[in-house]
C-alpha cells in the first residue's frame, strides 16, 4: 500500500507530472535506447516508438496507477496491471529490466521538473514506481510460471504448414512445433508474438491472435498487412510476413500470453469486432465448436465490405455448429454478397442484447469505444465488457 506520507505528496504533484508525462517518457525512451540500444533488438516496436503510442501508453500506464494508488491506497489496480503484465511477458521482460527503466525514467523526470523534484517528491514516486513494478513482476512470475517457461524465454520454432489468401491484404499461417514436441497450451482468445529479422538486421516483434482452435498441436495466425497513411511507414512485420514467409519457411513464436480470454461460464456470450479484430473471435467460435458448447452466442461484425472481411465463411460455418448462435453484420459498402447484412457502422438499436451476457470487443479504438458506449446504454454492467487491443494499449479500462 501507499504510505499516507508519498500519498500525499503524489496527490499534490500528480497534475504537474500527467502533465509533463508525455515530454518525460520521450526523453525517458531516446536516453535509454541511446545508452541500451540492445533494447531496441527484439523488444520494443519501431513503429509505435515513432508514432508516440508507446510513449503514451505508459504515460497512461503510470497515470492510472498512481490515480488508482491514491483512490484507494491498499487496492491495486490489478486490471490494468494484468494487461500490461500480459504484454510484458509477450515479448520476454524480465526482473531486472525494472532497473534500467527505474534510472532512465527517474532521471527524465528530474530533467523535466528541474528543482520541483524535492528529496520528498522524488521519494513519493518512487514508492509507486517500485509497488507498481514488484506487482507487475510478481504477476509476470505467475503468468510465465503458468505458460511453462522461463522468465524472458519465451521463443520458439515454428514450421508453417500452410499459407492462405484470405483477402487481398490478410494471410494466415498455419504452424506445427518445428522440434516436434507438443503445442504449448492455450486459450482462446490469447496471441503470440512472432520475433522476425528486419533487412536492417534488427529484430522486431508484433502480436497476433490465435484465430483457431487452440486445441491440439497446430495453431493459426491471421495478419493483415498495415498500410501507412498520413505519412507514416507500412507496417515492417506485417509486409515482410506477407512478402516472404511461405509453406515450409520457420518463425519464432513466443509461447502464447494473453488476459482477454474465454471464460468458461454458461452465460450468454456476445462477440463484438470490427476489421481485422475479428481474429480472436473466430479462436473463441472455433472453441465453443470444437467443445460442443450450447451457450447462446450472438456474433457481431463491422467492415468495410463483405470482401475485405477476413475468415468470413468460416465464422458463418462456425456459427452455424453453434445450436444458439447467431450472426448479425454490418458493411459500408454491403454489395450483393451478403443479402441479410446491414449498411453503415455497428448500430445495436435493432440487437437484442443480453444484459447478463460477457461482452468481447475487438478492433479499433473509436469502434470499441462506440460499441461498449451502445452497451452500457442497453444496460450491460461495464464489469461484463471485455476487450482486446492490438498494440499498446492506449484506453485505460475505466474509458467510455
Amino acid at each position: 500500500m501507499l504510505s499516507e506520507e508519498s500519498a500525499a505528496v503524489v496527490r499534490a504533484t500528480l497534475p504537474a507530472v500527467a502533465g509533463a508525462l508525455d515530454e518525460i517518457t520521450t526523453r525517458f525512451y531516446g536516453a535509454m535506447f541511446r545508452d541500451r540500444p540492445e533494447l531496441l533488438d527484439g523488444m520494443f516496436n519501431r513503429g509505435n516508438q515513432a508514432s508516440g503510442a508507446q510513449r503514451r501508453a505508459l504515460a497512461g500506464s503510470v497515470a492510472g496507477f498512481a490515480s488508482a494508488l491514491l483512490a484507494d491506497p491498499e487496492v491495486r489496480p490489478d486490471a490494468l496491471l494484468a494487461r500490461i503484465a500480459h504484454k510484458h511477458t509477450a515479448v520476454g521482460v524480465t526482473e531486472d529490466q525494472y532497473t534500467i527503466v527505474h534510472k532512465y525514467l527517474f532521471g527524465a523526470i528530474a530533467e523535466v521538473l528541474g528543482d520541483a523534484v524535492t528529496p520528498e517528491v522524488a521519494a513519493a514516486w518512487d514508492e509507486v514506481y517500485w509497488l507498481m513494478a514488484g506487482a507487475l513482476i510478481a504477476q509476470e512470475a505467475r503468468i510465465y510460471q503458468e505458460a511453462g517457461v522461463t522468465p524472458g524465454e519465451i521463443w520458439r520454432p515454428w514450421t508453417v504448414v500452410e499459407r492462405r489468401e484470405e483477402t487481398a491484404d490478410v494471410v494466415s499461417f498455419l504452424l506445427r512445433p518445428a522440434d516436434g514436441g507438443p503445442a504449448p497450451a492455450a486459450k482462446a482468445g490469447q496471441y503470440v508474438s512472432v520475433r522476425l529479422r528486419m533487412p536492417d538486421g534488427v529484430h522486431q516483434l508484433r502480436q497476433y491472435s490465435l484465430s483457431s482452435d487452440p486445441g491440439g498441436d497446430l495453431r493459426r495466425i491471421t495478419v493483415k498487412r498495415v498500410a501507412g497513411d498520413d505519412g507514416a511507414p507500412d507496417g515492417e512485420v506485417s509486409t515482410l510476413l506477407h512478402r516472404t514467409v511461405r509453406a515450409g519457411d520457420e518463425l519464432t513464436l513466443s509461447a502464447p500470453f494473453g488476459d482477454v480470454v474465454l471464460d468458461e461460464a454458461g452465460t450468454p456470450l456476445v462477440l463484438a469486432s470490427a476489421g481485422i479484430g475479428s481474429t480472436p473471435m473466430v479462436g473463441m467460435l472455433a472453441h465453443l465448436a470444437a467443445t460442443g458448447s450450447t451457450r447462446p452466442v450472438l456474433v457481431l461484425h463491422a467492415d468495410a465490405s463483405p470482401a475485405e472481411h477476413a475468415l468470413r465463411a468460416e465464422t458463418h460455418e462456425l456459427t452455424d455448429r453453434l445450436p444458439q448462435a447467431s450472426e448479425v453484420c454490418w458493411y459500408e459498402r454491403p454489395g450483393t454478397a451478403e443479402p441479410d447484412a446491414r449498411t453503415g457502422l455497428m448500430d445495436l438499436t435493432r440487437v437484442d442484447v443480453p444484459a447478463d451476457a460477457t461482452v468481447y470487443l475487438c478492433g479499433p479504438l473509436p469502434f470499441m469505444r462506440a460499441v461498449r458506449t451502445q452497451l452500457l446504454d442497453r444496460g450491460v454492467p461495464a464489469r461484463r465488457i471485455r476487450y482486446e487491443v492490438f498494440g499498446p494499449d492506449l484506453w485505460l479500462p475505466d474509458a467510455s
